[in-house]
């Protein structure tokens, strides 16, 4: 399955580079949101991987540190790459005539460069709120990667505060992404209505079908997975569906894009054709 992910994606970044009808706004972001997705499943499967061949499921305090922040920060980028590619839709079927001009290579480059520093951010805050809990001794997680809220649980000292700094953290990082997801939908939504024919309606509607899909696919998941965290009392079921957050989410994307996008679908045929 990682493999797959790993194919999936790298054939998304190889198709969109070389293809040059495939240098928009659109098919940058998405070849940013590969690269992340990448990044995000590489967190934690490799260890799991390793753990399963070893017979050894033991981690390191610096280890697991490492890993909690890379997964905030792919997880992150994930989300904010999300939420500017929400924008440029937005900017496409609003404003048709000036989307040359809006979404130019220079603005394409500052909104990638945001995007990072925004996650970069929320990576060095998770970091530092995580360094401060002390652990007893040797402990168990139970879980299969290094979650912040099992973390807590299982800290020696009071965690109280740690918590509060996590949830408004979550709230900023989560809420700022979100609202701007909701927002251009919203614009998306009242424009399209605007449009005469059902034709046109479908025409513009359909370009967001495949980002929409990816969007309540990763928000969907990652609220279930972290609410259910926060009143579960059986953490084993949700490591469980914390797989489908952590590993079904990256699988899926490179196939929705795909299967749903007849650009990628030809550029995906030439790259094929000329590897093959």
């Amino acid at each position: 399955m990682y493999l797959v992910t790993m194919l999936g994606n790298l054939l998304i970044i190889l198709a969109i580079s070389s293809d040059s009808h495939l240098y928009t706004p659109m098919y940058f972001f998405l070849s940013n949101l590969s690269i992340a997705d990448i990044g995000f499943i590489s967190t934690t499967v490799p260890k799991v991987i390793f753990n399963i061949q070893s017979h050894s499921r033991v981690i390191s305090y610096a280890g697991c540190l490492s890993q909690l922040s890379f997964f905030n920060f792919f997880g992150c980028m994930d989300s904010a790459l999300l939420t500017v590619m929400a924008y440029d839709r937005f900017v496409a079927i609003c404003y048709p005539l000036h989307y040359s001009v809006i979404m130019n290579p220079h603005r394409c480059s500052l909104l990638l460069l945001v995007s990072f520093i925004f996650s970069l951010l929320d990576f060095l805050l998770h970091c530092l709120m995580i360094s401060q809990l002390s652990f007893c001794t040797n402990m168990e997680i139970p879980h299969f990667f290094c979650d912040p809220p099992q973390l807590r649980k299982l800290a020696c000292n009071d965690t109280s505060t740690n918590k509060i700094l996590a949830y408004c953290i979550g709230a900023i990082f989560g809420g700022i992404p979100i609202s701007g997801i909701f927002f251009s939908y919203y614009k998306i939504v009242s424009s399209i209505l605007k449009i005469s024919s059902s034709g046109g309606k479908y025409k513009a509607f359909s370009t967001c079908g495949s980002h929409l899909s990816v969007v309540f696919l990763f928000y969907g998941t990652g609220l279930g997975v972290y609410l259910g965290s926060a009143v579960s009392h059986f953490p084993r079921k949700v490591a469980g569906v914390s797989v489908v957050y952590t590993v079904i989410t990256p699988l899926l994307n490179p196939f929705i894009y795909s299967l749903r996008n007849r650009d990628i679908k030809r550029a995906l045929q030439r790259l094929l054709h000329r590897i093959g």
